[in-house]
């Protein structure tokens, strides 16, 4: 399979939607944002946001059944957009570069998605649910799809090694526990890139 085959998150996602319910999701996505935006990261709770939204709690469940669930649905328009740079965008991220410069620059592109919104990956990516969403799916084809292209020999144990680096916890901890700049995570990561695919010769 190649990254190519995959759907980019919710390009098939089409429904009716009522007017109310309608509403009532704008209010929820809104109360949901402001609450994950601010800190603690990682400490929004279910009862917080049907409060901050003003709807009951029947009506916050039915269509978010936890804290990830709201996360997930914030990230989708950013996770996609990343996406669809992955599939059709120009090199180094998207197709035509050597693999060893499209892991560099999806690794300085997924710092930047951690950057503007750890939070929300923090609420999203909780113990085994960091491995649930499409969008790991997704990250994960396009890193085999890579490995593959370089020749690498058994490439499968190595696709959750190379994203393990961005879990949110992980980045938060460089950032802000080690005062690491995104510069220097970035040059880490393209390191990381170099050693297992060879040399990253251009960067973003």
């Amino acid at each position: 399979m190649s990254t190519a085959d995959l759907p980019v998150l919710g390009q098939s996602e089409t429904f009716a939607e009522r007017a109310d319910a309608a509403h009532n999701r704008r209010r929820i996505l809104a109360a949901a944002a402001k609450l994950f935006a601010a800190p603690p990261a990682g400490g929004v709770t279910m009862d917080a946001v049907a409060r901050a939204a003003g709807v009951g709690r029947a009506t916050l469940y039915r269509r978010y059944p936890d804290v990830a669930s709201l996360a997930l649905a914030l990230l989708d328009e950013h996770e996609r957009r990343l996406q669809e740079q992955i599939l059709r965008g120009d090199p180094p991220l998207g197709p035509g570069a050597p693999p060893a410069e499209r892991l560099g620059a999806f690794y300085a592109a997924m710092v930047t998605l951690l950057e503007e919104h750890a939070p929300l990956l923090l609420g999203a990516e909780v113990g085994r649910s960091r491995f649930a969403p499409g969008s790991y799916r997704f990250w994960s084809s396009h890193v085999r799809v890579l490995l593959v292209a370089a020749g690498t020999t058994d490439p499968e144990p190595l696709v959750d090694l190379l994203l393990a680096p961005l879990a949110p916890e992980v980045y938060l901890h460089q950032r802000h526990e080690r005062g690491y700049t995104t510069e220097r995570i970035v040059a880490a990561l393209t390191r990381l890139a170099e050693g297992v695919l060879g040399p990253v010769t251009s960067q973003r």
